[in-house]
């Protein structure tokens, strides 16, 4: 981790620069929740967006796109932001004789760093239909009256209705962590879908909120909501979802199902997004 440009003075590159990517292990946060085993209790994905997307075509015109970058949660490893976006800069100064020549070198790049296969669509900016704003389906919790007093993860203050089994999807816009490397904050909409026992809504709420002052990646936030829902709450199927703000031109959205899941394209953005 000692390497990570993620908050140190980095100098931009000027020219195609695939070793500007920097993997972090997922063991390493899976461990810390005791997911020691081949079999994780999760499936889903990593979905990035990139905003500032740009290369040029054999001419030496500029091409700009937006980009959705699928990485699965069964890769080996997470790619770190920043170095991320260092990477696609890296391409700005770089010819493609077609937007597929250079949606193929994203493609193998990132999934080189992931360690599977990564799925890169590139659209645009003129396909404004793909990056629309819609509002999260479901029941949201943020009107809900309650006193919060915990602002580092608790997962006892979670509470279901035993013998009332119900499925519904729940979401708040008060999510927020902190990035474990640079302490910045981490803005989010959590939306959770399952089916069960019945959460009791204003304990769910302020779970959510104890993440508030928590220094955690974006997915290993995710898979911890995942797995203290599935320990204290024990519901047939569950699926969390937090759609994070962007930083520096990129968003990232992980997703944890305990069935499988199909990434719909485009997938669901947020107004804050």
């Amino acid at each position: 981790m000692n390497e990570i440009p993620l908050g140190r003075a980095t100098q931009y590159p000027t020219a195609y620069s695939p070793e500007c990517l920097f993997s972090i292990p997922r063991i390493d946060n899976r461990e810390r929740m005791g997911l020691t085993g081949a079999t994780l209790p999760f499936r889903g994905y990593d979905l990035w967006r990139a905003y500032e997307l740009s290369w040029l075509n054999e001419q030496g015109k500029p091409i700009v796109a937006t980009g959705e970058f699928i990485v699965p949660a069964s890769s080996a490893n997470i790619i770190e932001s920043k170095s991320l976006k260092l990477y696609l800069n890296s391409l700005n100064q770089t010819r493609y004789e077609s937007v597929e020549h250079a949606r193929a070198t994203i493609s193998k790049d990132l999934s080189q760093a992931a360690g599977s296969k990564v799925v890169v669509q590139l659209a645009s900016v003129q396909d404004s239909e793909g990056f629309s704003i819609c509002t999260p389906a479901g029941v949201c919790l943020d009107q809900l009256d309650v006193t919060i007093d915990r602002y580092t993860p608790n997962s006892e203050l979670l509470r279901t209705t035993v013998g009332q089994v119900v499925e519904e999807t729940l979401y708040t816009d008060l999510f927020r962590s902190n990035c474990p490397v640079t302490a910045q904050p981490d803005w989010g909409t959590a939306v959770i879908h399952y089916k069960g026992p019945a959460i009791d809504h204003k304990s769910l709420l302020r779970y959510l909120i104890s993440f508030r002052e928590h220094e955690g990646f974006h997915e290993d936030c995710t898979e911890q909501v995942f797995c203290d829902l599935q320990r204290i709450c024990k519901p047939e199927s569950l699926s969390v979802m937090i759609h994070f703000l962007r930083r520096g031109g990129l968003e990232i959205n992980p997703v944890r199902s305990s069935a499988p899941i199909q990434v719909d394209f485009p997938a669901n953005r947020f107004i804050r997004q």
